[in-house]
């Protein structure tokens, strides 16, 4: 497996320490991004069962258990051929422990699905469901040096990509030509999950469409995750071409000022509120307020963007800098009618300032 398996068993531990706080007595993990935190590899459609004493248990695909025992430290891994011999021996999990209080992870994210959460009330009509997301993503949110290392070496596939990007932008190629180019480099790269985004138009999160093509005198802003050992690091640039006009040349300089006072205000003990409030008092005063986009941060790590997610979830800007966090920095373009205007890096917090990983 990648990484020392006392890493994840190390945060199953801290994870039951925080369920035993909150009385939980058990925990069923169903997104993708913490089942690869606390067992140490990606598998679709995955289904951890933690209790708040005792092992862990892994539900798998009929025939994936050995493999899975290979890329995992957990060894209770149990098979299912059927989803109803899934939801049995997740019924079973909890009836036969006793527990009445179980945690659920209420977010937004793949396998998060509110169809499950209808299921299991229906199948444990006598259980109580605990929002568990703070518990999962208050351990997620500060990085050990495992993972750092991780981002570190993402950061550097993504610059990678970005070089392509730079030089296969040419004017009449597709936004979807340029992302295929990107993806490849930064495959190539062994990034296993990448994410890239491509907007010839003012558009925030630009799926790459194959028929939207650059200008001759234009913008092109692309966003790139790229993942190793799961791990993402996030940046994005805007590429001009020709001469898309003066208000392009000003919204650019105003977007490089904004990043050195972001820079300089996010710092350890700070609240991201702050920060976020001297931004958009900036760009409304150079005239860009109606194009700025709030929530300048977000966390990044096993997902490009997580909690403290500014952009998303508005009470995660009250949320305070705290060391070995990895921030994105500035997430939200300017949105003006030439194209969407970005500059964002990713960075690890230190005690003496910002490590610039991108």
């Amino acid at each position: 497996m990648r990484g020392n398996p006392e890493i994840f068993r190390r945060r199953v531990e801290r994870f039951q320490d925080a369920m035993r706080e909150k009385g939980i007595e058990g925990a069923v993990i169903r997104t993708l991004s913490t089942f690869i935190y606390f067992t140490g590899t990606k598998w679709l459609r995955p289904s951890l069962l933690i209790p708040a004493e005792g092992e862990p248990t892994v539900y798998v695909v009929k025939g994936e258990a050995d493999l899975f025992r290979q890329k995992s430290w957990i060894e209770d891994v149990r098979e299912f051929q059927r989803v109803e011999d899934l939801m049995a021996g997740v019924v079973t999990w909890i009836h036969s422990n006793g527990f009445q209080t179980v945690g659920l992870e209420f977010g937004i994210e793949r396998d998060a699905y509110l169809i499950f959460l209808k299921l299991f009330q229906r199948l444990n009509p006598t259980v109580e469901i605990v929002d568990i997301l703070d518990l999962t993503m208050g351990l997620r949110m500060i990085k050990e040096e495992w993972e750092l290392d991780n981002i570190r070496k993402a950061g550097k596939i993504a610059q990678k990509g970005m070089k392509v990007a730079e030089e296969v932008i040419t004017p009449g190629k597709s936004e979807l030509e340029i992302a295929a180019e990107v993806v490849r480099e930064l495959m190539l790269n062994g990034s296993e999950d990448p994410k890239v985004y491509v907007s010839t138009t003012p558009r925030a999160h630009a799926e790459p469409f194959r028929d939207l093509k650059v200008k001759e005198n234009g913008v092109v802003t692309v966003v790139i995750g790229a993942d190793w050992n799961n791990y993402y690091a996030n940046m994005a640039r805007t590429f001009v071409l020709g001469d898309p006009g003066e208000r392009v040349r000003k919204a650019i300089a105003v977007k490089e000022e904004a990043l050195e006072m972001a820079l300089k205000e996010t710092r350890v003990g700070v609240s991201l509120a702050s920060v976020e409030k001297k931004l958009a008092n900036f760009f409304r005063e150079r005239g860009f307020g109606d194009a700025y986009l709030a929530g300048y941060t977000h966390g990044v790590g096993l997902l490009i963007e997580e909690p403290p997610i500014t952009t998303i979830v508005v009470p995660q800007r009250a949320s305070k800098v705290q060391e070995n966090m990895v921030l994105s920095v500035i997430h939200p373009p300017l949105m003006i009618p030439e194209g969407a205007i970005k500059h964002e890096d990713t960075y690890i917090v230190r005690k003496e300032g910002l490590e610039k990983v991108t």
